[in-house]
């Protein structure tokens, strides 16, 4: 398995797939029993409903979402790869910026997502020399 590879993949689903609120290209990305922690202080969502049930939940909520993600930085098994991304939530801006911690199996599915971000209420272009 090419770890750069599937963490461009997955980078590359996102960033098509997160505006467009479209959820099963994501999912597909993950294995049968993933487990994924976007809040470090929440319970995971542990396999593919779970994480569906989390997108669809999310995505439904965000309108005008913009995305972006950097270089994967790459270890073995796993990759992090920081991201920037607005979207109008309840007539709302906000502005993300984080980083995901991915380590993926043998086949290049995603086996453990952990997300770590700040979070503004208004819309921010990433500062110069973000990517």
């Amino acid at each position: 398995m090419d770890t750069r590879a599937a963490a461009l993949r997955w980078a590359e689903v996102w960033t098509r797939s997160w505006p467009r609120g479209e959820v099963e290209p994501i999912v597909v990305l993950y294995a049968e029993e993933a487990v994924y922690r976007a809040l470090a202080f929440r319970e995971p969502d542990v396999g593919l409903s779970a994480i569906r049930r989390y997108l669809t939940e999310n995505f439904e909520a965000e309108e005008d979402v913009e995305c972006r993600f950097g270089e994967p930085l790459v270890d073995g098994d796993s990759a992090t790869v920081e991201w920037w991304a607005g979207w109008t939530e309840d007539g709302e801006s906000l502005t993300m910026a984080g980083a995901t911690l991915l380590r993926f199996d043998d086949e290049g599915q995603v086996v453990d997502h952990r997300d770590y971000w700040n979070q503004q209420e208004r819309r921010s272009a990433p500062y110069a020399g973000w990517d």
